[in-house]
């Protein structure tokens, strides 16, 4: 259990130190943070630690920190790896794991110190806080001591820019988050120096990094400040002077310290598997059929608070709402009416809000509560949902555009019988069409309003009913 615990960080540890923010980072878009500037450095000594929530899976040379061929990256089949390249060959420090937990924030600390004498100690690797001594490919320690490698090089042509999110050739970009990132050149620091094991819970947790070292490269990311996501906080001034395809928007709450929920790639059960993308916030269904997707974080009790933009209006059906966290069939096999316990929002192909749809424990009983406010559901909508798991019959309450659409003067819809299975997570089905989540941490669609819960969680386009929450580890924590 305590292994468990240890690599699978979900953000629920009280902390004293609180990260408030993230940097969300889209392969396909080549988002990146990149230094042009970088005075000649310390080519044999550097530490690199960040933490990282994956939300793209199996793709190859996922780069998450790079400087000319040298790299930080995760690999097809999503185990880490650390590129050294110095001039003329390359040596590998591939850790023997697997990062696929998407619920989870990892925090990677890598040391490189070629100027020690023993070779096994010029690499060292940390996740979670466990120092990793199990290698899938260690050809790091054929190195020469004291050789030099890509990191640390005068920045002076592309291929010598430090990179955050990308490879300097492109095409092999990080798909995720990014907190509390820091780059020491030519000072070794371990993983104990960034965070500790919480005496309780034996869960990794942060904590503030009080040295120093950062050498004339090193930077600390934030990325607390909106108007300027490359600031470096070090007190160094060694500001990112180029983000590319990076903006205002990119910025997150979602972070190690206050983890929010997001949909998961690796639900699989669903015979047509949909395109998550944008932070996991974005379901786009591109087949002929249904595709279907879940949440990250499952809730028992409770009362929650979510949002979905639909982006298409032209007839086709949109299922938005609640299921239980078992399924009908096998994997792979899924459809809609196969969902146990799904309650929802049923938008139908007559372009009508079609009423509450909802399955039983046994995935097979369909009822749907027809209603019909008399407006047709358009792209650009903003669906609210109102989940109640604490009344004695649990309740929903959807919401579009910020008014109240149910039925009986907007009372709230029993659903008591789609929750005789706990946990439920947010589900989502739709046909051939996209949709856009807000769990509050990010989402791609503008905020306007920027409102929040009663706890000040989340980012919202409307605020959340008096008494319902955000899907995040500290209200769960308080309220779950």
């Amino acid at each position: 259990m305590e292994t468990l615990q240890r690599t699978a960080n979900r953000g629920s540890v009280p902390t004293g130190y609180d990260i408030d923010n993230s940097l969300k980072f889209e392969r396909a878009n080549g988002e990146q943070i990149f230094t042009s500037n970088a005075a000649a450095g310390n080519r044999r000594t550097w530490t690199f630690s960040a933490w990282i929530k994956r939300t793209q899976l199996s793709q190859d040379y996922s780069t998450v920190f790079s400087c000319g061929y040298s790299n930080i990256q995760f690999m097809s089949n999503d185990r880490p790896r650390l590129i050294l390249y110095n001039g003329s060959s390359e040596v590998y420090a591939d850790p023997e794991m697997l990062m696929r937990d998407t619920s989870a924030w990892y925090h990677i600390v890598v040391q490189v110190d070629s100027t020690q004498s023993t070779a096994s100690d010029r690499v060292k690797w940390w996740i979670n806080g466990d120092r990793i001594t199990d290698f899938n490919n260690s050809t790091y320690t054929n190195m020469s001591q004291n050789e030099e490698f890509d990191f640390g090089q005068a920045g002076s042509g592309s291929g010598n820019w430090l990179r955050l999110g990308e490879f300097f050739g492109g095409s092999e970009g990080f798909g995720g988050y990014m907190a509390d990132v820091y780059y020491l050149n030519g000072t070794a620091a371990q993983a104990s120096d960034f965070g500790e094991y919480d005496s309780d819970s034996g869960i990794w947790i942060p904590k503030e990094y009080t040295g120093g070292g950062y050498g004339t490269q090193g930077f600390y990311y934030k990325f607390d400040n909106a108007s300027n996501l490359g600031e470096d906080s070090s007190g160094e001034g060694h500001d990112a002077n180029n983000l590319s395809n990076i903006t205002s928007a990119d910025q997150a709450t979602d972070t190690p310290t206050n983890n929010f929920c997001t949909l998961n790639p690796l639900d699989n059960n669903w015979a047509n598997v949909p395109i998550i993308n944008e932070g996991a916030t974005n379901h786009h269904s591109d087949s002929a059929n249904f595709e279907g997707s879940s949440g990250t974080i499952a809730m028992s009790s409770g009362k929650w608070y979510w949002e979905i933009k639909t982006m298409h209006s032209d007839g086709n059906v949109y299922m938005l709402g609640i299921g239980s966290t078992q399924y009908g069939e096998a994997p792979g096999t899924q459809s809609p009416h196969d969902v146990l316990n799904f309650a929802g929002l049923y938008l139908a192909n007559s372009g009508t809000e079609g009423g509450l749809f909802v399955t039983d424990s046994t995935g097979g009983s369909v009822y749907r509560n027809a209603f019909n406010p008399g407006a047709n559901y358009s792209a650009g909508d903003i669906y609210g949902f109102a989940l109640d798991l604490d009344s004695s019959t649990q309740t929903i309450t959807f919401y579009r555009n910020g008014s109240n659409i149910n039925p009986s003067s907007g009372a709230a819809l029993d659903i008591a019988g789609a929750c005789s299975i706990l946990p439920v997570t947010v589900r989502l089905s739709i046909y051939e069409r996209e949709a856009q989540c807000n769990f509050g941490g990010y989402t791609e669609f503008s905020i306007s309003s920027a409102a929040t819960d009663a706890n000040g969680y989340g980012t919202f386009e409307y605020a959340p009913p008096s008494g319902y929450y955000a899907i995040c580890t500290k209200n769960l924590a308080e309220y779950g």
